[in-house]
């Protein structure tokens, strides 16, 4: 008989909820018998003595994997240190795992970390990035830019990050990727992981969160042009193998490419809000994020309707049909630093507070929050500005977070994973991160734990109480990830991944078939392959890890 048991494979905090999933494949659901209410179970100590005996109840049969699920909760076991579960009735158990508060902090150092892996341009000594390191390359400061642009010359866009899997770096991902970042930065400010080092020591190792997301901010400022509007992205000509950074840079050429308004408007949103984030560490840099944020935002508003560059054959699209939402991030969170500097005119802005004021009801109106911060619907970073403010939309914001969160705590109730996805897409666990983290936002504000505890469930579900048994953070958990599509992974020597990045997971539209990955089953809910050809299942994206690493960081303390 195939018996599974499904729970967070990194461990539990002593206060929490302690939950698992007793799993039966569909055809062994007979033998269990349709009538058993019940399973038992054991908690063993690392001595193998028995710490708690308990029922796990039955709770349904998910359509997406026709398992038959029984639900084990040992919450009363407190006491730090190793444990496993025991099924004696089906000569079944788990691996080892942990009960203690240092995982959820591990795991905030290794996710923080993994930014500092995917820095491009600068070398990553042996000393700070262990067996991962690797000298300089994609150095990018004399770009030329894309033949489609027909524009001489060349350009510095040194620094920032690789986006994912490829060598590719993007405004727009990296917008919302910061963004999310620096939300938890605001609400964490005194956090030990936040910090505020010299940016001089961050550039040489990785040192805080504030200090990683500045790299990145940095390349941002690098990609404004002199008239306001911000290039779209660096991209190599064609795609590249899965070769090292330094292989890449020795046989093609990258190139510049862009403006669009989406860019600009990225940034925008991004920018303004490293104003407020960085002014009580570097008031100086935080300034300069200021007036590049209003010069992109008044470029936008000349530029309305600049399309992405429709170029992907050498890197992603990120097109976005839809920027009004961009529009309202960028303006809400302008708004928000503008209502707190003395002089507008002073940067020749008059007029624009006015601007802000006017429309943003009207955004309010037209782009009601959704279930997370995503790059193609970013309005919840709006949201949060507004959430966040003294201001007369305030507390209709943060309503609006709560009404939000509760849609996901229903979808969550319904569910016997307890997911608040109903369709797994490309990168769903960016999507369940960024639901912990939406649920997240409603207990800061309403300090009702429902809420987080909703989001540690989600939270578990990416480290492996799912249907495929697997952790999918690298170098986490014994069930990690080891072949994920990421050419720095796969070309490095290295047996392991470059540990702390998390994976797209399942995705039931598997547009990978015909690289013929072996994902683990036929239902869609099974739809995950551990292999470097599975890129609709495998790849990582420095924008599922930032929702993950800000809801862990909040989760955290």
């Amino acid at each position: 008989m195939s018996v599974k048991i499904h729970y967070c494979h990194v461990g539990y905090a002593p206060a929490e909820s302690k939950t698992f999933l007793i799993a039966f494949s569909e055809g062994d659901v007979l033998t269990v018998g349709k009538s058993a209410v019940s399973v038992r179970f054991k908690i063993l100590d690392f001595e193998s003595c028995v710490v708690y005996e308990g029922l796990a109840e039955k709770i349904g049969t998910p359509e997406y994997t026709g398992e038959l699920l029984y639900k084990g909760d040992f919450s009363p076991v407190k006491n730090p240190g190793q444990y496993r579960i025991v099924l004696d009735d089906f000569n079944s158990e788990s691996h080892l795992f942990e009960i203690s508060d240092e995982w959820l902090k591990r795991e905030v150092k290794a996710n923080i970390k993994s930014f500092y892996y995917q820095r491009s341009g600068v070398e990553l000594p042996a000393k700070y990035a262990g067996a991962w390191a690797r000298p300089a390359a994609h150095l990018d400061d004399a770009l030329e830019f894309h033949p489609t642009m027909n524009r001489p010359g060349v350009w510095n866009a040194h620094g920032g990050w690789y986006d994912a899997g490829d060598y590719g770096k993007y405004i727009v991902n990296g917008g919302v990727s910061v963004a999310t970042l620096m939300l938890a930065c605001e609400l964490r400010k005194d956090s030990g992981f936040v910090g505020g080092a010299s940016f001089k020591e961050s550039f040489e190792q990785p040192v805080s969160l504030l200090d990683e997301v500045r790299f990145e901010l940095e390349f941002f400022l690098r990609m404004q042009d002199d008239d306001g509007g911000v290039f779209f992205k660096v991209t190599p000509y064609r795609w590249d193998g899965f070769v090292t950074p330094s292989e890449s840079d020795a046989s093609q050429k990258r190139y510049i490419l862009g403006k669009s308004t989406s860019s600009a408007l990225n940034f925008a949103g991004a920018l303004a809000q490293a104003h407020h984030v960085y002014a009580d560490v570097d008031s100086e840099f935080a300034e300069k994020c200021l007036f590049a944020s209003i010069r992109a935002y008044l470029w936008a508003e000349k530029n309305p309707e600049v399309e992405w560059p429709h170029n992907t054959e050498g890197s992603g699209g990120y097109g976005d049909p839809d920027l009004g939402d961009d529009f309202f991030w960028a303006r809400a969170m302008l708004y928000r630093e503008l209502k707190n500097v003395e002089s507008i005119a002073d940067v020749g802005v008059a007029g624009l507070l006015e601007r802000l004021e006017f429309q943003i009801p009207v955004d309010m109106d037209l782009y009601l929050p959704t279930y997370g911060m995503q790059w193609r619907s970013t309005q919840n970073l709006a949201w949060y500005a507004l959430a966040t403010m003294d201001c007369k939309w305030c507390d209709r914001a943060r309503m609006a977070f709560k009404y939000t969160a509760d849609e996901i705590l229903h979808l969550q109730n319904e569910d016997p994973y307890r997911l608040s996805i109903r369709k797994f897409i490309w990168g769903s666990n960016g999507d369940i991160a960024n639901h912990a983290l939406t649920l997240y936002l409603a207990y800061e504000w309403l300090h009702d734990s429902k809420y987080r505890n909703a989001a540690m469930e989600q939270i578990e579900f990416v480290y492996g109480k799912n249907p495929v048994d697997v952790c999918f953070v690298t170098g986490s958990a014994w069930s990690s990830p080891k072949f994920p599509h990421h050419r720095i992974s796969h070309s490095d020597g290295v047996l392991e991944p470059v540990p702390g990045l998390v994976v797209g997971g399942i995705n039931e539209d598997r547009q990978d078939m015909h690289r013929n990955p072996h994902y683990l089953g036929e239902a869609r809910g099974m739809s995950y392959a551990d292999e470097q050809s599975s890129f609709a299942s495998n790849e990582v994206a420095i924008n599922w890890s930032a929702p993950l690493t800000a809801a862990l960081l909040l989760l955290s303390v």
